[in-house]
């Protein structure tokens, strides 16, 4: 954890990826952030993957560094309790975070009612109102039709498990937070700040050029596997069947790969036959399947050991195919020789490597990584220290079960 945002307190009530995520990465940057479910989890309290004995490796992977604190909202005094969380008057306070449908209690006009500056951010499916996953999403922008091979005409959509868009929005969750937290500073202004899974892959589809590329050029993107659009990149199996991916992006990764593979002589009758330049990614891209027809033999000669040291050798950009077993078990990236990580007692859990957030800040001493907490380890820390209530106070609401502890 990076101190930087200390003495700001958000109270997060979500679900699934984005919202958490969003959370997740203000808490690792120093912020407090409250997290509440209800008594026994929410609906993602034990979503796969799992351990042997039911605990979700997901959940507590997305709210490292939180607090918790577990309260039956459905009744009025555990409704009563979240609003005076949200709409504290503490300085730093005032900032809510939710997935959740914003509306009754939960609404920004009724909690605005408590605290005229809040700063609440609402995460939703689609600008209309329904709701959406990152499978729903992916497929509305297209992204599935243009991956895979484009085998049987390109007619099988091919998904990806990757969650790009809950990824990305979940940034742009903590982005939005901390725009809104500036201009409150600046003008004493509250807001209420919407965002939708659906905007967010749309946009990011415009911003890669590929609404432009459809409206200007009126051309359908193919599936093209692992070639890299409009430059050169593919990948390679090694003499010992372990396979590489090589990309030459700029010149100088074009001459590198050229260089150390010898085919200088190659390539240059290649540009003569094809009356192409490879100097220019675009024709180095329009003949790919020549190129890589010629590059292979180099691979093809040489076990991956050799084939790693001679593109590192040459300053090839390079990366090796691995699964996540081996990333985990064998890259030293995915070590605590990365200061990225930290080996981390999880209760319930056991001990893993847990990463920090990514960014480094010089300004400011790095800590530990904090792991995630316990369903409702919290609560009556929160009760007592964040709402200032009584012992007794405290009591009776445990015994009314409005809200309840770790187990």
């Amino acid at each position: 954890m990076q101190n930087l945002l200390s003495g700001m307190r958000i109270i997060e009530g979500s679900a699934f990826v984005a919202a958490p995520s969003g959370g997740m990465t203000l808490a690792q940057l120093g912020a407090d952030v409250i997290r509440f479910d209800p008594i026994g989890g929410g609906i993602d309290y034990r979503r796969w993957p799992i351990t042997a004995d039911g605990k979700s490796l997901y959940w507590h992977s997305l709210n490292k560094g939180k607090r918790s604190i577990a309260v039956d909202f459905r009744k009025p005094e555990g409704q009563e309790l979240l609003t005076r969380l949200i709409a504290s008057p503490d300085d730093g306070a005032g900032h809510f975070l939710t997935n959740f449908p914003a509306k009754g209690w939960m609404s920004y006009e009724q909690l605005r009612e408590q605290r005229n500056d809040l700063i609440y951010l609402n995460l939703v499916g689609d600008r209309h109102g329904r709701s959406a996953l990152d499978y729903t999403v992916n497929c509305k922008v297209g992204f599935p039709s243009i991956t895979g091979t484009g085998e049987n005409g390109g007619s099988q959509p091919l998904n990806n498990p990757l969650p790009a868009w809950d990824v990305i929005t979940g940034q742009q969750i903590a982005l939005g937070l901390l725009a809104a937290e500036r201009h409150r500073t600046k003008t004493g202004q509250g807001q209420l700040v919407k965002v939708s899974l659906a905007d967010v892959a749309l946009a990011t589809l415009g911003n890669l050029g590929f609404i432009a590329e459809m409206m200007i050029n009126g051309t359908d993107r193919e599936a093209i596997g692992n070639h890299i659009y409009g430059t050169y990149g593919h990948d390679f199996v090694c003499q010992d069947g372990e396979r590489v991916m090589v990309v030459g992006v700029s010149p100088n990764q074009w001459r590198a790969i050229v260089e150390v593979t010898g085919t200088s002589r190659l390539l240059g009758e290649l540009e003569q036959r094809l009356g192409l330049d490879f100097h220019y990614e675009g024709d180095r891209y329009r003949g790919r399947d020549e190129i890589t027809e010629i590059l292979q033999p180099w691979f093809d000669r040489r076990p991956f050991s050799r084939v790693a040291a001679e593109l590192d050798n040459a300053g090839v950009c390079w990366g090796k195919y691995q699964s996540i077993r081996e990333t985990v078990e064998t890259d030293m990236d995915c070590s605590e020789d990365n200061p990225l990580f930290q080996r981390v007692h999880q209760p319930g859990i056991g001990e893993y490597l847990m990463p920090d957030h990514p960014l480094r800040f010089t300004a400011v001493e790095r800590e530990a990584v904090g792991r995630a907490p316990m369903l409702g380890e919290h609560t009556e820390q929160i009760l007592a220290d964040t709402l200032g209530l009584s012992d007794a106070e405290i009591g009776q609401l445990f015994d009314r079960k409005i809200v309840a502890a770790a187990n």
